[in-house]
């Protein structure tokens, strides 16, 4: 039980830095905070969103690894399927002649493990909160 719960709150403050991070720089961007847009080059404004999106999910996945809640893993598939859909946008975007950085592929990549990651520890470590729960109660 002790282990579950580090588990779940070492991943939830990572996921939140995670998340913080990319909902700065991504607003950043969408909104020209900072000359943040400027810096980025030739951004691709569907990433930014999906980034962006992708950032919200995250701080809600944060609370239900916090509160150990089974729901985390299914908002961490939709962030994961978000950016996959992105990604995928992305190539015919590249094959296409679409203005690009490099560095949006492999951040792109990184940001799709990442989130296979917390979705495969949320999947194994809050699938069973009902059993936690009753354990904690003395059922």
């Amino acid at each position: 039980m002790k282990h579950r719960k580090i588990i779940t709150t070492v991943s939830a403050i990572v996921l939140a830095v995670f998340a913080l991070l990319t909902l700065f720089l991504s607003s950043s961007v969408i909104f020209d905070w900072f000359g943040i847009r400027a810096k980025e080059g030739h951004y691709v404004s569907f990433i930014v969103w999906a980034n962006f999106m992708s950032s919200i999910l995250y701080l809600v996945a944060v609370y239900g690894f916090l509160k150990i809640k089974k729901w985390t893993f299914r908002v961490l598939i939709a962030a994961l399927i978000i950016l996959i859909i992105a990604f995928i946008a992305l190539q015919f975007y590249i094959y296409n002649g679409g203005i690009h950085e490099t560095k949006t592929i492999k951040a792109m990549i990184f940001r799709i493990l990442m989130t296979l990651g917390f979705s495969l520890i949320a999947y194994f470590y809050t699938k069973n909160n009902k059993l936690s729960t009753e354990t904690k109660a003395g059922l």
